[in-house]
């Protein structure tokens, strides 16, 4: 038979899970554009949160809405946040799984008295790797040859399917933050030359780590890169930054590759380019829209490969950032520092 003093020690542990649970704040889940590997590990966010889902919000807004304090949402998620704040007077903060928060409308949530957070960093080392995984499949026409060694109708091996050379060869990244970064870290084991253009030059010691020169032109480095990498942030002063002039100063030898957003190219000039040969092949994690239509030019065409925006989908990176939108919402919620707060410009 339990003792008295065991039975009281259950009764007290209990209680005080109890008392925790009824005092973890709410919720709101934006579940469009979640990838389904978030949804599937969304345990790491019901430890300390009680969670609503939008579906659940929208049935019954007048009753969910005043008890929400945390807006969990996604990258390419657009919130519709006039409509929603309507709805959430307790609302403290947003929080975005992802480094890129140009879906969401900053300067009026932030006018509202809502903090923004994002997760930066987590995301670099897998997107950094579907980069070069983008870089090799393209230059080694890796995918086309996995079509002819699978086809029904070869019975020998292809001698025409030439690729290009990467040890030795020029890589311009556009764009050197973290991400950027990391690529030319990669990069360097293939002894590739990289070159890159940045808004602002990093420093002496972080250009040596990776045998990386500045280019203060980004005509010189189009002109001359056999690969360049997108990789800057989206903003007003980066969209359609790669356009027809920029693919013109290109090598008619040289590969584009862009794990940045989509708006950064110019599509229709992209298939112009890939259509006449001013560039040899284009190699994208991103599009826009995403998916594309159907119909789109891009997706016919031989001398492309695109992969669904997934740079980031790894087991390790989707915990990683489910785990520091919980520390922001968190800090934000007790009135902590905030770790990674997007603040305006």
């Amino acid at each position: 038979m339990a003792s008295s003093s065991s039975l009281k020690e259950g009764k007290q542990t209990s209680t005080s899970k109890n008392v925790m649970e009824k005092d973890k704040p709410w919720a709101l889940i934006i579940e469009g554009g979640a990838r389904q590997a978030f949804l599937d590990n969304i345990s790491e966010v019901e430890e300390h949160f009680h969670i609503i889902t939008c579906r659940e919000f929208l049935q019954n807004p007048l009753l969910h809405g005043p008890k929400i304090q945390v807006m969990f949402t996604w990258s390419c998620t657009t919130v519709a946040a006039d409509m929603l704040f309507r709805f959430l007077p307790s609302l403290k903060v947003v929080t975005n799984g992802g480094a890129g928060v140009e879906h969401l409308d900053v300067p009026f949530i932030t006018s509202q008295g809502v903090k923004v957070t994002n997760t930066p960093g987590v995301v670099s080392d897998s997107t950094a790797d579907i980069a070069m995984g983008l870089l090799l499949a393209s230059a080694r026409r890796i995918v086309e040859g996995h079509q002819i060694a699978v086809a029904p109708k070869t019975t020998q091996l292809p001698q025409h399917l030439m690729g290009a050379d990467i040890t030795g060869s020029t890589l311009g990244i556009i764009g050197m933050g973290e991400i950027g970064y990391r690529i030319a870290q990669r990069s360097k084991g293939f002894d590739m030359k990289i070159i890159y253009h940045n808004r602002k030059r990093r420093s002496v010691e972080d250009e040596l780590a990776v045998g990386a020169t500045y280019c203060e032109s980004l005509d010189y480095l189009l002109r001359k890169s056999d690969f360049v990498m997108v990789a800057a942030s989206l903003s007003p002063e980066t969209t359609g930054l790669i356009s027809h002039r920029q693919l013109s100063q290109m090598k008619p030898t040289a590969i584009l590759i862009n794990i940045s957003r989509g708006l950064l190219v110019d599509q229709d000039a992209l298939v112009k380019a890939l259509q006449s040969g001013t560039i040899r092949a284009a190699a994208m994690d991103v599009t826009h829209p995403e998916p594309l239509p159907r119909e789109h030019p891009l997706l016919g065409l031989p001398n492309v490969l695109i992969t669904p925006h997934f740079g980031m989908n790894t087991c390790a990176t989707v915990k990683g950032i489910l785990r520091k939108m919980v520390e922001n919402a968190q800090a934000v919620v007790r009135g902590l520092p905030i770790p990674n707060e997007v603040k305006l410009k």
